[in-house]
């Protein structure tokens, strides 16, 4: 017995580390950038593109109009960071609840952060270019167009928080 458990840990100790890039969550799955790279910019789709009908950009039941305004290559120009969320709710209960605590970050950072939204029915282009693969996904990026967080899967107010936080203080010491 204590043989077959050595062989077991022999095994997947290395397979499970094998899957693991970092624990900054820079792993594939979520994309080509890594922390401290610049994303590509893409043209995106907003509220103004589909006059107005939230139905055309997002599968989300509750959408919040302030997540839909910038196109994510205008974001990249605005000099503030971003939340850019990769979420799908039509098909992820996970995403449905991701938006709902996005809602909670707008209302506290959204004049300091902008925050997007991309839905792949409806913006397959940003998943194509960041190369998400699953669903939900967040980067947070500089406002100098760098990677500084990303995380799969759904994240916790605890976790987004502070992260948001250290995104503002990175752009105050290089800004």
């Amino acid at each position: 017995m204590h043989h077959l458990v050595r062989m077991m840990v022999l095994f997947i100790a290395p397979l499970l580390l094998a899957s693991c890039d970092s624990f900054n969550f820079s792993m594939g799955g979520g994309g080509v950038f890594k922390i401290g790279q610049a994303v590509t910019s893409v043209k995106t789709k907003t509220l103004k593109d589909v006059n107005g009908d939230m139905s055309k950009l997002t599968s989300y039941r509750y959408p919040d109009p302030r997540m839909y305004q910038l196109s994510f290559d205008e974001a990249l120009k605005k000099g503030k960071p971003i939340v850019l969320e990769f979420a799908t709710p039509g098909h992820c209960t996970q995403c449905d609840q991701q938006l709902q605590l996005l809602k909670v970050m707008i209302d506290k950072y959204g004049d300091k952060v902008n925050f997007l939204h991309m839905d792949q029915y409806y913006n397959p282009e940003a998943y194509d270019v960041f190369q998400v693969r699953g669903e939900p996904w967040t980067f947070l990026i500089t406002k100098d167009g760098k990677v500084d967080y990303i995380a799969p899967g759904r994240v916790l107010y605890q976790e987004i928080d502070p992260a948001i936080q250290h995104l503002l203080n990175v752009g105050e010491k290089h800004g």
